[in-house]
C-alpha cells in the first residue's frame, strides 16, 4: 500500500462536487457521479482525457504517493499527521484559475502563494523518515535524464523531483492532452469551473490518500484539519481505523518532528 499527503476540499464541497463530476469519480466515496453535459465534448471523449487524474483523484499533492518505511507504521504515521495539522494555520489562496502544465489542464493559484509553498516543503521535510527508500526501477520511471540538476536531487533526497523550489501547486484536471485541443478544453474547463473560482481557496486540511495496491484508484484514508485538536477531529472517509485512537508510536520517528516542523510553518503564514 502506498500513502499520499494531498489537499484536497471537503466532501460536500462545490469545488470537490464538481471535479468529481468532471472526473468521473468521488475520492471519498470512490462512486462514479453523473457525467456532466459538456458542450463540444462526448462522454467517452471527456472520460479519455480525464483518465489520468481520476485514477489519482482531486487534489493538490503536497507529499506524493510513497512507499512506508517498513521501520514505521500507518498509525505512527497517522498520528504524526494528526500533530502535524493541529500546529499549523488555515489560509486561503486568493484566487485560483484554470491554467495549462505542460501537457496538461488543472486549477492553479493565479499568483504564487508562498503560504502554501512552505507548507509543502514543510510536509515534505517532516513526514521524510516514513518514506522508504525508491527502489532502482521507481526512478527509473521517472525518467531522470530528462530531469533539470535540481528536479534530479530532489528525486534522490526527497523521493518525488517536484518539491522545495521545483514545486508548483496544482490541481489537474486532465490528462496529456494534444495542442489541437487547447482552445476547447480551455473554454470547457473555464465554463464548468468558473463559477466556483469567485472565492478564495480555503486550505484548510490535509488529506491522508492511500493506494491499496499498485495501479488502484488513490482515496481519501482520513482527514485532518489544520488548527488546534481541541476545535477538530480528523473524518475517516471509508475507513475504520480512526487517528484519534492512535497509540502505536514508531521507535524512530515521533510526530514530535512533524509538530515543530508545523510551528515553523505557523509563524510564516
Amino acid at each position: 500500500m502506498r500513502y499520499a499527503i494531498y489537499f484536497t476540499p471537503s466532501m460536500y464541497d462545490p469545488l470537490s462536487v464538481a471535479a468529481a463530476s468532471w472526473l468521473g469519480r468521488n475520492v471519498y466515496s470512490g462512486e462514479a457521479p453523473e457525467a456532466p453535459s459538456i458542450t463540444g465534448f462526448s462522454r467517452q471523449e471527456l472520460a479519455f482525457h480525464t483518465a489520468v487524474p481520476r485514477r489519482y483523484g482531486f487534489h493538490g499533492t503536497i507529499k506524493a504517493p510513497f512507499w512506508l518505511n517498513p521501520e514505521t507504521s500507518e498509525s505512527a504515521l497517522l498520528k504524526s499527521l494528526m500533530h502535524f495539522a493541529s500546529t499549523a494555520t488555515p489560509f486561503e489562496i486568493p484566487r485560483m484559475e484554470v491554467a495549462r502544465l505542460g501537457e496538461f489542464y488543472g486549477l492553479m493559484p493565479s499568483v504564487p502563494c508562498e503560504q502554501m509553498n512552505h507548507l509543502a516543503a514543510s510536509v515534505v521535510q517532516a513526514f521524510d523518515a516514513f518514506r522508504a527508500p525508491l527502489s532502482d526501477a521507481e526512478i527509473e520511471r521517472r525518467d531522470p535524464d530528462r530531469l533539470t540538476a535540481p528536479q534530479f536531487s530532489n528525486l534522490h533526497r526527497w523521493g518525488y523531483p517536484y518539491v522545495m523550489d521545483e514545486f508548483r501547486f496544482h490541481m489537474m484536471l486532465t490528462g496529456p492532452v494534444n495542442s489541437n485541443l487547447n482552445a476547447r478544453f480551455e473554454t470547457a474547463l473555464r465554463e464548468f469551473f468558473g463559477p466556483l473560482l469567485n472565492e478564495p481557496l480555503k486550505i484548510s486540511s490535509l488529506a491522508l490518500f492511500i493506494e491499496p495496491e499498485p495501479g488502484a484508484p488513490l482515496r481519501v484514508h482520513s482527514q485532518h484539519p489544520l488548527g488546534k485538536l481541541s476545535a477538530h477531529r480528523p473524518v475517516a472517509a471509508g475507513v475504520t481505523a480512526r487517528a484519534t485512537a492512535i497509540s502505536d508510536v514508531s521507535p524512530r520517528i515521533s510526530e514530535t518532528k512533524a509538530a515543530l516542523v508545523a510551528r515553523r510553518l505557523q509563524a510564516n503564514c
